[in-house]
């Protein structure tokens, strides 16, 4: 079962990929990525310089201990990052 959220979130990377995010005030950090696609479509391309891809990445992650599978997006035309999915 997943849970659609399309929450907001602050993301610190390394070598262009997710180490830890903040979502709901709580710091998760990345154990491992499962998978990662990109996505580019005419239709969020806002100049020629910016190709408006949404790079997606399922991953697993939670603060301290526990853990949870989780999807989120960067937007490269919005230069923001989003909580897509917890999956259970």
């Amino acid at each position: 079962m997943s849970r659609l959220y399309g929450d907001p979130i602050e993301v610190w990377t390394r070598e262009g990929q997710p180490v830890q995010f903040v979502w709901r005030d709580r710091l998760h950090t990345v154990r491992r990525i499962l998978d990662h696609w990109v996505v580019a479509r005419e239709l969020w391309k806002i100049s020629e310089s910016d190709p408006g891809e949404r790079r997606f990445w399922r991953l697993e992650a939670g603060p301290g201990g526990r853990g949870g599978t989780y999807e989120l997006r960067f937007d490269t035309a919005a230069e923001g990052w989003l909580l897509m999915r917890a999956l259970d």
